[in-house]
């Protein structure tokens, strides 16, 4: 008789093949149409959908096995360390909780030294949370010997952040990062799917020669948008619904735009997904200056641009005609934007084995 087995029962039933530092890194991502359909409270009633990149920038995890039953895990980052027995746990209070919830969640028999770095500033809205978690499941389950399908890593990754440390948010940046690439990833209430987009390199050079990653200042989590959005949903505010569902529509209407080298016409819609997600959560905004930004830049020649997180600050991508590209970056650097320089990455997360400290 076949048993199947759980993503908890793997990492019961197969033994560490201990001795050997284990690497892993897991990519940030754009997100470029369909954030805020990806939260359980709107997909389980109807559906959601997202249409992404993976970009290369990264959370980086390096796992050095030790010879008792502590746990040290560093913030190369922040400087921040925590240091417990694995008999006593962690206590959650704030400091890389997250490394301590997947250890907490897959369980460790024997000790190790974590060291933890990302290419994204906190509150980036590049999915830099899902990312660092990612690498941390990757370097566990791999020293652990376990072996997970991406879609296991990923769900496992959602259920770390948001159900055992309660983060709000939704589920395309695990997936994401899982993943790696080009994809339209659906969201419903019994499953998850995720559609790697064939583009065509040309197209896909193209695109990343017309966007700018501009940074507006780091995330406010005080606003706690993920939280209101979900409550006007639930309150049935009108224009949060409808502004969802065009959003919504938007996932696959820019796909097909896309696929066809209609590059202007993409951009242009991402102008209408900025609006419309202003329309879903009157907030994104709030207490930043990216409105002024944005606006200074489409005055400049930009198409459209789109919010890349919650919104609060973090990242933002702006679509424009490579020749006024400079001065739309001269115009928006002199009032305190900072711009970053990306290329898509096809390559999700990845885990190896090393004998170099």
């Amino acid at each position: 008789m076949t048993t199947m087995l759980t993503t908890e029962d793997k990492f019961r039933v197969f033994g560490s093949d201990a001795g050997q530092i284990v690497r892993a890194k897991s990519p940030l991502r754009i997100s470029f149409a369909g954030g805020g359909t990806d939260i359980p409270a709107y997909y389980e009633e109807k559906r959601g959908a997202v249409l992404s990149s993976t970009i290369n920038r990264y959370a980086y995890v390096t796992l050095y096995p030790r010879s008792d039953r502590r746990v040290c895990i560093r913030s190369l980052d922040f400087g921040y360390s925590v240091d417990y027995g694995l008999a006593e746990g962690p206590t959650f209070d704030g400091v890389l909780d997250l490394a301590k919830a997947v250890i907490a969640r897959i369980g460790l028999e024997e000790g190790v030294d974590i060291d933890i770095r990302s290419d994204a500033p906190a509150g980036s809205g590049l999915g830099g949370s899902s990312a660092v978690t990612s690498a941390l499941i990757g370097a566990i389950a791999e020293f652990k010997g376990v072996k997970l399908t991406s879609y296991e890593l990923a769900e496992l990754n959602y259920v770390i952040e948001r159900i055992d440390l309660g983060i709000s948010g939704g589920k395309q940046d695990q997936y994401a990062t899982t993943f790696g690439g080009f994809n339209h990833i659906e969201f419903a209430a019994d499953n998850v799917l995720v559609n790697p987009l064939r583009i065509e390199p040309g197209i896909l050079n193209d695109l990343e020669a017309h966007l700018l990653l501009c940074f507006v200042g780091r995330v406010r989590s005080d606003l706690n948008l993920v939280t209101k959005q979900i409550d006007y949903f639930k309150e049935g505010r009108a224009s949060t619904i409808s502004s969802m569902e065009r959003i919504y529509e938007m996932v696959f209407e820019m796909k097909h735009t896309l696929l066809r080298g209609k590059l202007d016409e993409f951009g242009a819609m991402l102008h209408e997904a900025y609006l419309n997600k202003k329309l879903m959560n009157p907030h994104v905004t709030d207490g930043t200056n990216t409105d002024a930004l944005y606006q200074l830049a489409l005055d400049k020649g930009a198409l459209g641009g789109k919010l890349l997180g919650a919104g609060g600050g973090g990242f933002f991508a702006i679509y424009c005609p490579t020749d006024r590209q400079h001065t739309i970056r001269t115009a928006l650097e002199e009032q305190g934007a900072q711009f970053s320089d990306f290329a898509f990455a096809g390559q999700g997360l990845q885990v190896w084995r090393s004998k170099s400290r």
